[in-house]
């Protein structure tokens, strides 16, 4: 070969050389990637079967509401439960302890025992992989799917298979249970031995006189913010609604005249659920109160009441100067400072 013919191929030798040099460092990488990603997965299953406790919500929480497609058709809220013990259980179609679980939780459902909770699975993942999962597994509860992760981390969950155990009034029971046979433990748990809900550190009677109104600062229909701060040397009638709630509905009229009428006491709503439910059930009534959204029941828990429609007084100084108002009637004597005695929350929704 001539000098020439040497000098016009090694340049194009090396290129070529460079060229495989690189492709073989990315594919490297993506192995790299892929094993490393692998890890972490087995790593996260690893522990839920172990049962090493992640840093889940403590007894007495709060558990928050959510709506998810079902499985097999329709949508599903977890507040729609309410009255009733829920076993919610957290999967994912590549967990190979949820795919292990699914016989004995399929014997376990299927016993027809009135002390069973409802259970319901949130899973992860898209519907085939869901349905391939489940078919042909004898488990009869609903299985809600979520996007990505979006409920899995409001309640912290490290792994899968993990189930809370959630009271009627919507507050979890225990601890949080992390693997397989700890799931199964909670489902089939007595409904005796289960912390009652008076045995809860969580105030659900309503806050009493003279207790600092707990502050808050919320999103209202409008897109500005509602400050309790803001309401400071007034009176305010604060009041919790809902617009799927009857009882709220037919206090709205009443509550508008008497903010139209009272120039002492001002109203501040805190309702909860769809941005535009809110808006049309507000145009319907033509309110002119403000009203705030909280996200979940983060509110309804700091005034110590999950039962909508409930009201309080709040005096000049920020502090409440009633015991919680339940129903119309008594939320309306607020306005003229005849306080009725706290009535059943069963009076509320």
């Amino acid at each position: 070969m001539s000098v020439t013919s040497i000098v016009l191929v090694v340049p194009w030798l090396l290129v070529a050389i460079g060229v495989w040099v690189l492709y073989q460092l990315v594919l490297q990488s993506g192995r790299l990637s892929l094993r490393v990603e692998k890890l972490a997965r087995q790593l996260a299953e690893d522990r839920a079967g172990a049962g090493e406790a992640p840093r889940p919500y403590p007894a007495g929480s709060v558990a928050y509401d959510f709506e998810l497609p079902v499985l097999n058709g329709g949508t599903m809220t977890l507040s729609q439960w309410r009255g009733q013990r829920v076993l919610l259980i957290f999967f994912s179609p590549t967990c190979g302890y949820c795919k292990s679980l699914l016989p004995e939780l399929a014997r376990l459902l299927s016993n027809g025992s009135k002390d069973l909770p409802v259970t319901l699975i949130v899973s992860t993942g898209g519907a085939e992989q869901n349905t391939q999962l489940f078919e042909g597994s004898g488990v009869s509860c609903p299985v809600l799917l979520q996007e990505r992760m979006e409920v899995a981390e409001l309640y912290h969950v490290a792994g899968t298979p993990m189930a809370y155990l959630i009271d009627e009034h919507g507050a979890t029971i225990g601890e949080a249970a992390l693997g397989g046979p700890a799931v199964l433990a909670l489902a089939a748990m007595p409904r005796a031995f289960t912390r009652s809900v008076a045995g809860s550190h969580l105030v659900r009677n309503g806050l009493k006189a003279g207790t600092p109104a707990p502050p808050f600062d919320l999103p209202q229909l409008d897109g500005s913010t509602l400050s309790l701060e803001a309401y400071r040397g007034q009176k305010v009638v604060v009041v919790f609604s809902d617009p799927n709630c009857g009882p709220c509905s037919e206090l709205l009229p009443q509550l508008e005249k008497q903010h139209r009428r009272s120039k002492d006491v001002r109203v501040v709503m805190i309702s909860r659920g769809d941005v535009e439910a809110n808006r049309q059930k507000a145009a319907e009534h033509r309110l002119t109160f403000p009203v705030a959204l909280q996200r979940h029941w983060e509110i309804s828990r700091a005034y110590g009441m999950f039962a909508t429609p409930i009201g309080y007084l709040v005096d000049e100084g920020g502090v409440i100067a009633s015991d919680v108002a339940v129903g119309s009637g008594a939320i309306l004597s607020l306005f003229s400072g005849r306080t009725e005695s706290v009535a059943s929350a069963q009076a509320a929704r």
